[in-house]
């Protein structure tokens, strides 16, 4: 807003009306507190407070109050698992003392880090300081974990959440949550020792402490909400996070990385369905996010999942971007039919693909820069959104923090609204017709039978999804089309493509 091409909160203030527009009952904002920027804001100096690049105290809680006015809830990104270096308490634990038992300060072993962990974003997890001990960072050098087995850490964030519920926050996403409690012993990480080999992962620890924080949730009201970001392979293990007394719910990152298969969907939408029935939250269901190659990207490859393990092996390989975004397209009917919540992230009802062609001087990730390059890092799915104009910034204000490409003219805010087949157009019919329909939302969902390759289920009140994942078309099934994701000629469905039908109308 402010020209300097960085988002802040003055612009968010001033696009609360696309969002309403686009359809969205709350949005989740990354961490804006005060941060040296070491990994995008989550190395976090000060948690009471917003960092100037971005606005001051009083303008959050003026984004959250117009929010508010506008049917709009607000989330705040909260990073348990670590601050920043610059962080008031690791300053006074480098000049040595019990400070630093809130964090992991250990001895080395002859000249070596004190055990063999590894940084999830490249090399070792333990750096030297000058008096020759080592700390811990899971992430980049600048975010030093939190000894959470010390009580002043549990009471620190007791007080945090409190300090946002208090402005009126209504959500907090929870960075990591998985991580935050470590073996107290920190053993030597061992791949080959199951059940348990991450000795920095699902801890029964965890457990309580969100049972904790629940309790603090719910004393404001009940609406309040708790969502993790939880990558745990075992869905089983996943849910017990989602348990009456524990987190609201939790990213779907197995539904985020499936491919484009209808087999491998159809097994993630069982499997998600029936285990959060088990537990009695609501399922929830992701495309992209701030840390995975956007989908219009995935879906043009031959190869259409996503893992962090295979992101630097599957980088820049042949794109079909036509074939991604007709792909992008039916998924997001597929994601908003189906019970549960349903995030969008920015940029992905403009059907943005991932900006892989940034320079190396221009990339600022620390899994980048950690891994000498090898590793492109998450910045191509983190450039500036195009509102407006035919070059960059695109009506952003200034120039990006991140480059923007010079083809996304036909992918900006104002060029969609004026075309009636555009994502952006997609995203807001279905989004409306999402909360208009009586069907969707939570509540049951039966598979109806079909072809292999094909994907239909059918909703209360007569709403049926169908989407072809095959290499023909299908018939559509009788009804009223109420929308698709390609035009419907001679009541076929093509391939790539999804409708929704109402036999109710």
């Amino acid at each position: 807003m402010n020209g300097d091409g960085i988002g802040d909160l003055a612009g968010i203030r001033s696009h609360l009306e696309y969002l309403h527009d686009l359809g969205v009952d709350a949005i989740w904002l990354s961490p804006w507190y005060p941060s040296p920027m070491a990994d995008a804001g989550y190395d976090v100096a000060d948690y009471r407070d917003i960092d100037p690049v971005f606005g001051t105290l009083a303008e959050a809680e003026a984004l959250i109050a117009e929010a508010h006015a506008v049917g709009i809830r607000t989330i705040v990104d909260i990073v348990p698992n670590h601050t920043s270096t610059a962080h008031v308490w690791f300053a006074e634990a480098l000049a040595g003392g019990p400070m630093r038992d809130r964090f992991y300060f250990r001895a080395g072993r002859d000249g070596r880090p004190p055990n063999n962990w590894e940084s999830i974003f490249g090399g070792p997890a333990w750096t030297q300081v000058a008096d020759d001990q080592w700390y811990l960072h899971l992430f980049d050098s600048g975010q030093p974990d939190l000894n959470w087995d010390h009580p002043a850490v549990r009471a620190e964030f007791d007080d945090i959440l409190r300090f946002w519920f208090d402005r009126g926050v209504d959500g907090i996403r929870i960075d990591s949550a998985a991580m935050v409690a470590k073996d107290p012993a920190l053993p030597d990480f061992d791949p080959l020792m199951p059940p348990d080999p991450h000795p920095w992962i699902d801890r029964e620890a965890l457990h309580e402490l969100y049972r904790g924080w629940r309790r603090i949730a719910d004393s404001y009201h009940p609406s309040r909400a708790l969502i993790g970001e939880v990558w745990l392979p075992d869905p089983q293990r996943f849910v017990r996070y989602l348990r009456p007394d524990e987190l609201h719910t939790a990213f779907n990152f197995d539904f985020l990385g499936c491919p484009w298969d209808a087999k491998a969907l159809r097994r993630c939408i069982d499997e998600t369905l029936t285990t959060h029935a088990a537990v009695g939250a609501p399922a929830t269901w992701v495309l992209s996010n701030h840390d995975v190659t956007r989908h219009v990207t995935r879906y043009g490859r031959t190869d259409t999942g996503f893992s962090h393990d295979l992101r630097q092996a599957r980088h820049q390989l042949p794109t079909d971007l036509a074939l991604g975004t007709r792909r992008a397209r039916a998924a997001a009917l597929l994601t908003l039919a189906l019970p549960g919540s349903v995030y969008v992230y920015q940029g992905e009802e403009l059907g943005l693909p991932e900006v892989e062609d940034i320079a190396a001087a221009d990339r600022q990730d620390p899994i980048f820069l950690r891994s000498a390059g090898t590793d492109p890092g998450r910045d191509g799915c983190r450039v500036p959104l195009p509102w407006s104009g035919s070059a960059p910034p695109y009506g952003f204000g200034g120039t990006g923090w991140l480059p923007q490409p010079d083809d996304w003219a036909e992918r900006t805010v104002a060029t969609q609204i004026a075309d009636d087949q555009s994502m952006l157009n997609l995203y807001r019919r279905a989004l409306r017709l999402r909360r208009a329909l009586p069907g969707l939302g939570d509540g049951p969902s039966e598979w109806q039978d079909s072809a292999d390759d094909v994907l239909a289920f059918d909703r209360p009140h007569g709403f049926t999804c169908v989407v072809n994942l095959s290499a023909r078309p299908v018939a559509v099934p009788a009804g009223t089309v109420l929308i698709a994701s390609t035009p419907i000629i001679d009541g076929v469905l093509p391939p790539d493509a999804a409708v929704w039908v109402s036999t109710a109308l």
